[in-house]
C-alpha cells in the first residue's frame, strides 16, 4: 500500500472532529480545492464526544431567538442537512415532533414558541387535544404545536460520510493526535501536539468540550467557560416502543436553561426519554463516576457557575434526583404519556453538553465564534450545533476567507 505523503507545513489546521469540525473541514476543501488542510481528533475515532451522544435529532430552530445565530442557523441547517441525508444516503426522517401543554399555566409558552416559530420562518400547527391525539394517541395535551420540519438521524453516519469525502480530497486527517500548545504568530500557527508539531496559516478551533481551552492556548479570551452538563436518557424496553410515534416535548421552563424530559424516536425505530440535566464530574464524564479533579474543580470554584447553581437551586435538585430516582424520572415523563410506567424504561447511554457560561451566571445563549490573530474559535457549540453543522461551517469559512483588512489570511 503506498503511503501518503501529507505536508510538512498547511495551510489550515482544524482541531476537533466532531460534526462542526469535519462540516468545516469538508466547505474549506471544496471552496478551496488545493488547500493543505488537516484534521486534528484526540479520539481514535470521529464523532467521539458530544456528535455521538445527542439525541440524533435535527431540529427546527423554534426555541432560538428570532435572528440569533442559533435561529438561522439552525433553520437553515435543518434543510441543508437534511439535503445532504438525502444526497449521500444517510440514514434520516422528516416525521416532525409535538410541543406539548398539558396545563392551563404551559399556554403562554406555548404561545410564545408560536411566535417564534412565525418570526423563524418554522412551519407549525396549532392542535386541540384531539388533534393532538390522533399524531401521538397516548399523549397528554391540552393545545399542542406540530412542528413539522423536525427530524431524525444518524449523526455519525454524516460523520463517515465527511470524513470519506475528506479522505478523498487529500486531507491530512489525523485520530489519536492531542493538542498540547499552540503559538499563534505574525506569519502563522504552530500546533504543538503529542505526535509532532503542525505548521499552519490558519487554526480553527472546533474542539467542543475543551474549546475554550483551546481558545485559551492560542492566547484567546472567549469571554465564558464550558461547564459540561450530562444528559441522562432511558430507553423504553422492547414491547412499549409504541407509545410514541415520533417526538414528543414539553412546553420548556422558561425560568430553567434545558428542555426537560421528552420523548425521541430514532432511526433505528427505539425510543429514547430524556435527558436530564446534572452538572458532569468532568468534560468527558458519562457516568457519576467519570470525575477528574481539575474539571470539576474549575466547575465549582467559577463563579459563573455558583450564580447559576444559587438561581436554579430548585430545579437543579429535582434533576439531580431524576438522575437518582428511576421513578421520579418516570413520574415526570408521565406528564407527556400517562400510560408510562417506571419498568417500562430501561438504561441507555448518557451525553455531555459542552454549555458555555458567563461570570455573570448566563449561559450564553448563542453560538458563540471568535477570532484571534490567525485562529477562529467556535467555543459555544451545543445543540442545535449538530443540526446547524453546515451553516457554522459556511459562517466559519467566510471569516476564513475574509481578515479584516479584507484579505484571506490563506494569502
Amino acid at each position: 500500500m503506498q503511503m501518503v505523503q501529507y505536508p510538512a507545513v498547511h495551510d489550515v489546521v482544524i482541531v476537533g472532529g466532531g460534526i462542526v469540525g469535519l462540516a468545516t473541514a469538508q466547505q474549506l476543501a471544496s471552496a478551496h480545492p488545493d488547500l493543505r488542510l488537516a484534521v486534528v481528533e484526540k479520539e481514535p475515532e470521529w464523532a467521539a464526544h458530544q456528535t455521538g451522544h445527542n439525541s440524533g435529532v435535527i431540529h427546527s430552530g423554534i426555541y432560538y431567538r428570532p435572528g440569533s445565530l442559533k435561529a438561522t442557523m439552525c433553520r437553515d441547517g435543518n434543510r441543508s442537512m437534511v439535503e445532504f441525508a438525502t444526497r449521500y444516503g444517510i440514514p434520516h426522517e422528516v416525521c416532525g415532533k409535538l410541543i406539548v401543554a398539558n396545563s392551563e399555566r404551559d399556554l403562554a409558552s406555548l404561545d410564545v414558541l408560536r411566535e417564534r416559530a412565525e418570526s423563524n420562518d418554522i412551519p407549525v400547527r396549532v392542535l386541540d387535544a384531539s388533534e393532538a391525539r390522533e399524531l401521538e394517541p397516548e399523549v397528554r395535551a391540552i393545545w399542542a404545536l406540530h412542528v413539522t420540519s423536525t427530524g431524525i438521524i444518524d449523526f455519525r453516519a454524516v460523520c463517515r460520510e465527511l470524513a470519506a469525502q475528506l479522505e478523498q480530497l487529500g486531507a491530512d486527517l489525523r485520530t489519536s493526535t492531542t493538542v498540547t500548545g499552540i503559538v499563534d504568530g505574525e506569519t502563522g500557527v504552530t500546533v504543538a501536539t503529542d505526535r509532532g508539531p503542525l505548521e499552519a496559516k490558519l487554526l480553527v478551533n472546533c474542539a467542543g468540550l475543551f474549546s475554550d481551552r483551546i481558545a485559551r492556548l492560542a492566547g484567546v479570551d472567549p469571554g465564558a467557560r464550558i461547564v459540561p452538563f450530562r444528559g441522562e436518557y432511558y430507553a423504553l424496553r422492547e414491547g412499549c416502543t409504541g407509545l410514541v410515534r415520533n417526538l414528543v416535548y414539553p412546553v420548556p421552563n422558561p425560568d430553567f436553561p434545558f428542555l426537560g424530559v421528552h420523548f425521541t424516536r430514532t432511526v433505528d425505530g427505539s425510543v429514547h426519554v430524556g435527558p436530564n440535566a446534572v452538572l458532569a464530574g468532568s468534560r468527558e464524564g458519562y457516568r457519576w463516576r467519570d470525575v477528574r479533579p481539575r474539571d470539576l474543580r474549575e466547575s465549582l470554584f467559577y463563579r459563573g457557575f455558583r450564580r447559576l447553581a444559587r438561581q436554579n437551586a430548585a430545579e437543579g435538585a429535582r434533576e439531580i434526583w431524576r438522575s437518582l430516582s428511576k421513578r421520579s424520572f418516570a413520574r415526570s415523563a408521565r406528564r407527556l404519556i400517562p400510560a408510562l410506567r417506571a419498568r417500562d424504561l430501561v438504561r441507555a447511554g448518557s451525553g455531555v453538553r459542552a454549555q458555555a457560561l458567563g461570570p455573570d451566571g448566563e449561559l450564553i445563549d448563542d453560538f458563540l465564534i471568535v477570532r484571534g490573530n490567525r485562529t477562529v474559535h467556535v467555543c459555544n457549540a451545543p445543540s442545535p450545533a449538530a443540526t446547524a453543522a453546515f451553516e457554522i461551517a459556511r459562517h466559519v469559512v467566510s471569516l476564513v476567507d475574509r481578515a479584516d483588512d479584507g484579505t484571506s489570511p490563506l494569502r
